[in-house]
């Protein structure tokens, strides 16, 4: 099956006037002429306003319960940064590929059963085959997208429901059997997941990146294919953001961690989307920030931490629609003030003689001198010695004879 746009121009070609030297350089898709060279100025004011929010919410923090901002309180709240980070990569790794996954929650679930369950036979025992399931899970929910070119959010939702008949296998909750606490490594891991997601963020603001990581993006009928390189970044994108989430999976059934409780897990999905979003990830895919994912998983662990301290009754439902609320939001200002206001005009044509792109009118050709005779019918032939030829009026004469 071919994964090559038929409609698609040859590269270099558009069917406008812009020469190709121009679409490499201003459009973001310049096989169908799509306008967009994406700005990272929107994001990086949204950032600014991410780094106030989450200054002031740390401070505010700091207020009500400064433990959590040292100590072992640090250490919890660095895991929990980690945990929801990973999550978080995974649903912005699927939505700058423009194939949102949303099985990441069911997954995140079902590693950290697993983990529960087999954490005594080791860290690496108990990861192996899970790493290997997901990896086989997340290849298989990849090629129904690109193979059947369907939404990827509709395939994540079928999924999803095949994990969670997994998970409701179990009819309590399950208490972690291993020894392994990562809050003994919370600021390895935390600076592990800080600099992937910054990393992330600067290749992605190289263009090259950019349009290579969005190539699955529709931008004509969503219908048609967008070759076969965006096919391979679908599938690695995917696979890439199942694996993101059994590994969020494995720290919440480590030894550290609460009870593992059955449920759906599309809780968790709702959050890591919305906090995804939140950073400035459009939800179209290809556009995305720098520090976002950092800033924004930050803040909505310090506004749960807070909400704790507080007493306050905030459950990852409620937290996960009001960062989708406002992510979607963020989504609109990204989508209009990360892209040219408009197209530019095309370019006037040459007439292959001036390479400057200055046009001369051609000249009118020139007209027959001297004027042709009007033709005469041929069944009037025509008699030389006829006077009538040469007189216009009545003669002289035969007026006088009158």
């Amino acid at each position: 099956m071919s994964y090559d746009d038929p409609g698609r121009a040859a590269p270099g070609e558009s069917s406008s006037a812009i020469p190709a030297a121009v679409l490499e350089n201003v459009f973001d898709d310049p096989a169908h002429g799509e306008p967009g060279r994406d700005r990272l100025v929107v994001h990086l004011v949204w950032e600014t306003l991410l780094l106030v929010a989450l200054a002031a919410g740390t401070y505010l923090l700091w207020q009500e319960a400064p433990d959590t901002l040292r100590g072992d309180g640090l250490r919890d709240l660095l895991t929990d940064v980690v945990v929801l980070g990973l999550l978080t990569l995974a649903a912005g790794l699927s939505l700058r590929a423009a194939t949102v996954n949303l099985a990441i929650g069911p997954v995140a679930v079902a590693a950290a059963l697993h983990m529960a369950e087999q954490g005594d036979r080791g860290l690496t025992a108990a990861g192996g085959p899970a790493l290997a399931v997901a990896t086989l899970g997340g290849l298989v929910l990849a090629l129904v997208v690109v193979v059947l070119h369907v939404p990827a959010w509709a395939a994540g939702l079928a999924g999803a429901a095949g994990v969670v008949v997994y998970v409701e296998q179990r009819t309590g909750a399950v208490l972690p059997q291993g020894t392994y606490d990562p809050e003994r490594d919370a600021l390895p891991l935390f600076a592990g997941f800080a600099a992937v997601a910054v990393l992330g963020g600067v290749f992605g603001a190289v263009r090259a990146v950019r349009r290579m990581v969005g190539r699955f993006r529709p931008v004509v009928d969503p219908a048609r294919r967008r070759g076969l390189v965006a096919a391979l970044v679908a599938v690695g994108a995917i696979v890439g953001s199942t694996v993101l989430a059994m590994l969020a999976g494995l720290l919440l059934g480590t030894a550290g961690a609460d009870p593992v409780t059955p449920g759906t897990g599309l809780d968790w999905t709702v959050l890591a989307v919305g906090t995804s979003l939140l950073a400035g990830t459009s939800a179209y895919g290809r556009r995305g920030g720098i520090f976002g994912t950092l800033l924004a998983v930050s803040l909505v662990t310090v506004v749960l931490a807070y909400a704790e301290a507080r007493g306050w009754t905030v459950d990852r439902w409620a937290l996960g629609a009001v960062t989708l609320g406002i992510g979607l939001v963020v989504t609109r200002v990204v989508e209009a003030y990360g892209r040219p206001a408009s197209a530019p005009e095309p370019l006037p044509a040459t007439d292959g003689r001036i390479s400057t792109g200055w046009t001369v009118p051609r000249a009118d050709p020139p007209a027959t001198w001297p004027p042709a005779m009007p033709e005469r019918s041929a069944e009037e032939p025509v008699d030389p010695w006829d006077g009538s030829r040469w007189e216009t009026g009545p003669r002289r004469w035969d007026t006088e004879d009158r």
